[in-house]
């Protein structure tokens, strides 16, 4: 699982722009990182154009997928990552952003013209987010359930084992005491005809 970028456009009025953004490129050879770059703005710009307001919507692109979150207020929020990454993670994260951003950044600051503002929180959403079972308490509590379920499972499994050796030992002192009976009284019967003196 792994997040590749996260965007924040303007796209009321037209055309898209891109307000900030914040990418981590270092899982591509160093070549690669400034076509990868280049190839996932464009596409941030392209779904992020073709996502009707207020609507929510993951578009998959050779081995990416890219999740878009455009709302009603002019702002649209895309996130880029790999096919494995939760979508429930990813559209949390988009709300959070989306609303931080405007709260430090009221809509006069970016509605008008072509503006690239600072918005450091990206970096630290991209890097908290990298791991989505440590940044959703949601993930991180089934996460947990999981490890509790299994352990309890093999628990079960032992017991069950030790109740079946359990049966096992008893069966075989029952066959014992079966056994030694026999013994006794075929032994019994040996002797009473020849006494030892």
């Amino acid at each position: 699982m792994k997040l590749y970028s996260v965007s924040i456009l303007r796209f009321d009025p037209k055309p898209v722009q891109l307000l900030c953004t914040a990418s981590d490129l270092s899982s591509f050879s160093f070549f690669q990182r400034s076509s990868i770059g280049e190839f996932m703005n464009f596409f941030t710009k392209t779904v992020a154009e073709r996502t009707n307001p207020g609507q929510r919507q993951d578009v998959e692109q050779s081995n990416y997928v890219f999740h878009v979150y455009n709302r009603s207020d002019g702002l649209c929020g895309v996130i880029a990552s790999d096919k494995e990454y939760p979508l429930r993670v990813a559209y949390t994260l988009l709300n959070k952003i989306l609303d931080e951003f405007l709260t430090k950044n009221p809509r006069t600051k970016w509605e008008s013209g072509a503006v690239t503002l600072s918005f450091p929180e990206l970096d630290t959403y991209l890097s908290k987010y990298q791991d989505p079972k440590q940044a959703d308490t949601i993930m991180r509590v089934q996460q947990e359930l999981d490890e509790t379920k299994d352990v309890l499972h093999k628990t079960i499994e032992s017991v069950l084992a030790r109740g079946e050796k359990l049966d096992d030992l008893i069966q075989r002192s029952d066959n014992l005491s079966t056994q030694s009976r026999m013994f006794y009284k075929s032994a019994k019967k040996q002797n009473s005809c020849c006494i030892i003196a």
